[in-house]
């Protein structure tokens, strides 16, 4: 199969084929060329150029006419948990009546109530629910997504999960990476006894997540109230004999020294950030983890903003992603997320598109083939509707731009 798209706009996000992620200065780069077309053959993005070099004459099975809109590569969604079952409108409610985020858990909502609802939930009823909001982010643009578990807790319960992940990989509407996040909260039956629960995690879960090769990477909710920096690197080191690689929730409530175990385990990235201190940059500006921001989980839960705008500032690359999850992120629409970046965190819309793009796609360790325009990388697309320029993606906040998703 070939085909073709031609009379675009504006094609962004060419890349060299060796470029993985893009850093401070750079991000302000869109990498662009005007008035192009772009060939895709099996899948796979054969050529680009100007339309004075427009392959006139070639055999085609599919033509295009972009109608003066913009191509873009298709969003990188790096952190989500769009596998639950039900949903927690009444603690939305309960928030807005002024309980926070910490005063639900204390009171055994949030995800200890996913929990239980999933405990309820077949894996077929699970597969059903999750592959609906697979079909909205696809259309909204998103072409790859990670998805963790994390609302089983027992080692059944997140197997169920880890399965239906996999599933929906194996449907091919997205490209799926997987994580493993039984550390997401100690269950109802290990209630104060925390050390117990990460005992049971790394001697019963982890054997059995690895033995059925489950999850690419392996989080943790390293924060305030939930696990410790101590506790996070035990499970870091067991889950790194079954090959995953770290990728963790640090610093969202409070600040502490969990981003330092995460960069000295390699993770490939620190997720959440709102309450790192500035005094951290040094340490992720050393490594190669990707700090990634949640912009939707400061708006809808009215929590800080990650300093994304100082991260760039200090030369750091950056991610953006949805962080969809039924409790403080209803939502993976990763243009809302660029508005939310340029609006409440200083981006330019430049900086936003590379951050839910190449730097999404690094943060789940796909650059090499996903995030980008290169020849010889996977051709998940956005086309837009025409549109007067870039900004007006995240400055339309509300408006539908796309015209297809390749």
């Amino acid at each position: 199969m070939r085909s073709i798209i031609f009379n675009i706009k504006t094609l962004f996000g060419i890349r060299p084929a060796d470029c993985q992620r893009v850093c401070g200065e750079e991000m302000r780069n869109p990498f662009s060329l005007n008035n192009a077309w772009l060939s895709i053959r099996d899948g796979v993005i054969e050529d680009f150029g100007a339309m004075d070099t427009f392959p006139a004459g070639e055999s085609f099975d599919e033509e295009t006419d972009a109608h003066g809109g913009l191509l873009l590569p298709a969003f990188c969604d790096s952190h989500t948990h769009l596998v639950y079952a039900g949903h927690r409108e009444q603690e939305w409610v309960d928030k807005i009546n002024g309980l926070s985020y910490a005063e639900v858990a204390r009171c055994g909502g949030g995800i200890l109530n996913s929990a239980d609802l999933l405990h309820r939930t077949s894996e077929e009823e699970l597969f059903r629910e999750s592959m609906e909001r697979v079909e909205e982010i696809a259309a909204k643009g998103t072409g790859c997504v990670e998805i963790k578990s994390g609302y089983g807790l027992n080692t059944a319960d997140e197997l169920k999960m880890l399965r239906v992940i996999r599933r929906i990989s194996e449907t091919g509407r997205l490209k799926v990476v997987s994580t493993f996040l039984g550390a997401h909260a100690v269950s109802r039956q290990f209630q104060g006894r925390q050390s117990e629960y990460v005992d049971m995690l790394i001697g019963e879960m982890l054997p059995e997540v690895g033995k059925e090769r489950l999850a690419d990477y392996v989080d943790v909710f390293c924060d305030k109230g939930f696990f410790t920096p101590e506790e996070m690197k035990r499970i870091l080191e067991a889950a790194e004999k079954y090959g995953m690689k770290p990728k963790v929730h640090v610093d969202e409530l409070a600040a502490g020294r969990g981003l330092q175990v995460a960069v000295e385990h390699n993770a490939l990235s620190v997720d959440h950030l709102e309450s790192m201190p500035e005094s951290d940059i040094p340490l992720l500006k050393s490594s190669a983890t990707m700090p990634t921001a949640l912009p939707g989980t400061s708006f809808f839960s009215n929590m800080p903003y990650a300093k994304g705008r100082t991260m760039i500032d200090h030369g750091l690359g950056l991610a953006l992603a949805s962080d969809y999850n039924p409790g403080s992120t209803p939502s993976g629409d990763m243009k809302f997320v660029m508005s939310l970046a340029c609006m409440k965190m200083r981006l330019l819309p430049e900086e936003a598109l590379n951050a839910v793009t190449i730097n999404g796609a690094y943060a789940m360790g796909l650059s090499r083939d996903y995030g980008s325009i290169s020849i010889g990388r996977r051709a998940r697309l956005i086309l837009t509707r025409p549109v007067p320029s870039l900004a007006f993606l995240p400055y339309a906040y509300t408006t539908d731009c796309i015209s297809r998703v390749f």
